[in-house]
């Protein structure tokens, strides 16, 4: 399906229309909602308070990645210095990104998915899976496994170099050198809280990304593509889900309309605050009549767990 033949270019042109406004009201939103969360605790410490920051501060976390994602499309900001200076160090700085790199993988996945060269195929093509598989993957993400691994390899890719007798050497300047917005942006907001006289509030920060930021992260993935009808088709209404998110679904597993991923695909250059018009008028004309559009969450984990497990359970 072509989506240029599908809308008059008066459409198409409203559905890309960029606004500056939209676009630092979702950057503020997050940064605010975060800010909330810390204040939260620090007023009332206590464990529920502690519980719904982490919750909070993960669900943020995942919606600064979906924004530099958006930063990165070029289709956050009206202009391309603001989505890459926003996207560099309100976004994907403070959750450990690096931008480029992080488009460079976006980019090939887009370009394949739909065959076998699809950059993340290993996250959704063993699904489904037993409920007692998927558990274990949730329990890795929640005890801070998941949040190891990434920073293995992190470490792996920008503070190693291959010497000449292929050799592999640690590099603290290169680390530096390359991970300075992450770096950088992090003690900035440490910085921010030490200097309110909380800078032990930085520890909910750290301690979301180890665990509830890991498995909004790993479910929001899954729904987009695991378990969709068929996944090694081209075709992003075969390969692709949009998944119908609640109120409490979009500040925990789909921030900033990162639910909307089949619309996504379809119009990469879509902003995420048009998204939702654009599921509108593709359902209007009949376009997502056989997509697969689930429900909710909940109806995606039911899709990803063998069905045998299910009725067993």
């Amino acid at each position: 399906m072509r989506i240029h033949d599908q809308f008059s270019k008066i459409e198409l042109q409203q559905l890309l229309a960029r606004s500056d406004a939209q676009a630092w009201l979702a950057v503020l939103t997050s940064w605010v909602l975060v800010a909330l969360a810390f204040a939260l605790v620090a007023l009332w410490p206590n464990t529920l308070t502690i519980l719904l920051a982490l919750i909070v501060i993960g669900g943020r976390q995942l919606g600064f990645g979906a924004l530099m994602h958006e930063c990165g499309h070029g289709s956050l900001f009206a202009t391309k210095g603001l989505n890459s200076w926003v996207g560099k160090w309100l976004c994907a700085g403070p959750v450990m990104y690096r931008i480029d790199d992080y488009m460079v993988r976006h980019l090939l996945h887009h370009r394949t998915v739909g065959t076998a060269e699809d950059p993340d195929l290993s996250r959704y093509q063993a699904y489904p899976v037993t409920r007692a598989s998927l558990r274990r993957k949730l329990i890795r993400d929640l005890t801070g496994r998941t949040t190891m691994k990434f920073l293995r390899d992190l470490l792996k890719a920008n503070a190693t170099i291959e010497t000449e007798d292929g050799q592999r050497s640690l590099r603290l300047g290169r680390l530096f050198s390359r991970m300075r917005a992450p770096i950088i942006s992090n003690l900035v907001l440490f910085s921010i809280l030490a200097s309110l006289g909380q800078a032990p509030l930085y520890l909910l920060w750290v301690a979301a990304y180890f665990s509830t930021y890991m498995l909004f992260s790993r479910i929001r993935n899954l729904a987009e593509h695991a378990a969709v009808p068929d996944l090694t088709d081209s075709d992003p209404l075969l390969n692709t889900r949009t998944t119908l998110a609640s109120w409490w679904e979009r500040l925990t597993f789909a921030p900033n309309s990162v639910n909307y991923h089949l619309e996504h695909h379809l119009l990469p250059a879509v902003p995420k605050y048009r998204l939702a018009k654009f599921h509108r008028a593709l359902r209007a004309k009949g376009l997502l009549d056989h997509a697969d559009i689930a429900p909710g969450y909940r109806a995606v984990l039911d899709r990803i767990i063998t069905k045998q497990q299910a009725q067993a359970a």
